[in-house]
């Protein structure tokens, strides 16, 4: 839309608006700089002597080993079902992304119950031959960083399915059958020709896998792995060294900051990787006999770990304590999971609806800069989140006990804090990216000549949104809500210590249950989260499908005019 001369009154009041977002995003950002500069006595000289260095060094082992284990699967899997034909492609196509249901924490409970020393698979190892004790046999440590790889793997890998995917079905046909005419095999017309240009999409998906590691909380402690994230929340909670845990953030920060670097550095050539608008889908390598066979398995193999194995105990599991359903503790963690996670996936639309329509009135600098910052929420962890909030939300509950105090003779307590705000604004902070891209990319399928026929009509900026966009939105910011709403249901870290006293939801009523090592007490809320977090996963796998089928279809109809 045409740049005006002057903003209208409606125009600057979506951009100042737009503006305080940004500020509202990245005010928890200032406030771990403030914290981090205060008094730490002898508690920093201590934390980086002996818990910085070995946390770091946990970290990037952690990061490097997810990393390598996602990149080999994503991209294996995103090429076998995109340029490959056999028995069963088809439903890989969508199924390969239903681990992204399971958050790792789940998933991590879930494989200590199976491979642990009570497990199934060692009891019957020790049965089957005769084995008395551990020290008869060899059985690998899941209590370990391998074992925390092995399950972040598994659940991680589809940002980097789902980004190579994309990238493998738009390459140009021309070099991929330049190639096969000139005799490659499909292995060398992978390695020399396709791999290569998905490059980009490839270190995008691989950024998102190794933010939500970043992130984790869940599953490192229950396998013992003191990453930056475990030393955040032990600094805090068990030292009660609030700025210790605030430098401890910004080395998290600071690993955040490369991370973004990484994915803008992944995208900067990925229009290279589009064809023209008439390419057509590149025609696939037929698998037959023990290579059909391989496909299927290797395509089996990540969906039958990140989900088919840990889904199938839990229902297991949670179907022997169905009576606790609709008992008292269960019922409340599901009230407040469900009210919490409504509230803030509301906000998070309107806000950005908020910052998509000031960007599309008016793409100034500083409002395209507010959008940009409002955006590297969902990069900041969920630790993070929680020091930079709780501090100066908590005095400002104090401010306002005392002044109540003062004026009226009684006291509101933790007014804000004791009441969820902190949790909501926290839920908003952090995923408000999600929701952004969805809502950016509606109105990017709207016409602008829309807006300037309504404005000739004379309906202003705020009367076009309300009349022209938000029905033409509707199915746009319904799957916003459904993503930020799941996402906010799964969401630990923040949860945990921002939560109000007292206060369970699901994820919190699993993790405490996984602290005392009651699997059966915890597999039913999980299998409760798992199965929400299948709604936006059936759905991304549905406008995926979709999408293509569309663009595919249009192709074929340009190539016969």
């Amino acid at each position: 839309m045409p740049r005006p001369l002057h903003m209208t009154n409606a125009e600057r009041f979506w951009q100042s608006g737009a503006i305080l977002i940004a500020v509202l995003v990245l005010f928890p950002l200032l406030a771990i700089l403030w914290i981090a500069m205060s008094p730490t006595g002898d508690v920093w000289e201590h934390l980086i002597n002996t818990v910085l260095p070995r946390s770091l060094r946990t970290t990037l082992l952690l990061m490097a080993g997810v990393g390598f284990f996602t990149t080999v699967v994503g991209v294996g899997t995103a090429w076998l079902t995109t340029m490959c034909r056999f028995p069963g492609q088809r439903i890989f196509d969508w199924a390969l992304l239903i681990p992204l249901a399971v958050p790792t924490y789940i998933i991590a409970f879930a494989y200590v119950e199976v491979l642990d020393y009570t497990g199934p698979v060692q009891s019957g190892l020790r049965a089957l031959f005769g084995f008395k004790t551990s020290r008869d046999y060899w059985f690998p440590e899941i209590r370990s960083l391998g074992g925390a790889i092995f399950v972040m793997s598994a659940v991680l890998y589809p940002y980097v399915y789902l980004t190579t995917r994309a990238s493998f079905l738009v390459q140009s046909t021309s070099v991929l059958d330049v190639s096969r005419t000139l005799g490659a095999s499909p292995w060398r017309v992978f390695l020399r020709i396709a791999l290569p240009l998905s490059r980009p999409a490839a270190a995008v998906g691989v950024s998102l896998a190794l933010m939500e590691c970043l992130n984790d909380i869940g599953a490192v402690t229950f396998f013992g792995v003191k990453t930056l994230t475990f030393s955040v929340y032990d600094t805090w909670l068990n030292r009660s060294s609030l700025s210790g845990a605030a430098q401890l953030a910004l080395a998290m920060l600071l690993m955040v900051f490369l991370l973004l670097w990484l994915e803008r550095f992944g995208r900067r050539k990925q229009r290279f990787d589009n064809g023209n608008a008439k390419q057509r889908h590149p025609a696939s390598f037929t698998l037959t006999g023990w290579r059909a066979g391989g496909a299927f398995v290797l395509c089996l193999l990540p969906i039958a770990l990140g989900f088919l194995i840990p889904a199938s105990l839990l229902a297991d599991r949670a179907s022997r304590r169905l009576d606790d359903l609709w008992a008292g503790p269960l019922a409340v963690a599901i009230w407040n999971s469900l009210s919490l996670a409504t509230i803030a996936a509301v906000l998070t639309v309107l806000l950005s609806l908020s910052l998509a329509y000031a960007l599309r009135l008016n793409k100034t600098p500083i409002l395209m800069l507010g959008v940009r910052l409002a955006s590297v929420g969902y990069a900041i962890p969920g630790t993070v989140l929680a020091v930079g909030i709780l501090v100066p939300m908590a005095a400002f509950d104090n401010f306002i006990d005392a002044q109540m105090k003062a004026a009226f003779g009684f006291g509101t307590g933790l007014l804000l804090l004791g009441s969820g705000v902190g949790l909501v604004y926290a839920y908003m902070v952090r995923f408000l990216a999600v929701s952004f891209g969805q809502v950016e990319g509606g109105f990017g399928k709207i016409s602008t000549h829309l807006d300037m026929a309504s404005r000739t009509l004379g309906r202003d900026a705020s009367q076009t949104l309300g009349q022209i966009h938000l029905p033409l939105l509707r199915p746009v910011l319904l799957s916003a809500l459904l993503l930020t709403f799941v996402d906010c249901m799964k969401e630990l870290p923040a949860t945990i210590l921002l939560r109000p006293f007292n206060f369970e939801t699901l994820a919190t009523t699993v993790f405490e249950a996984a602290s005392r090592e009651a699997f059966e007490e915890a597999a039913l809320p999980s299998l409760a989260i798992v199965i929400v977090g299948l709604l936006p996963v059936v759905y991304l796998a549905r406008t995926s499908a979709e999408s293509f089928r569309t663009k595919r279809s249009s192709r074929k109809r340009s190539l016969a005019a």
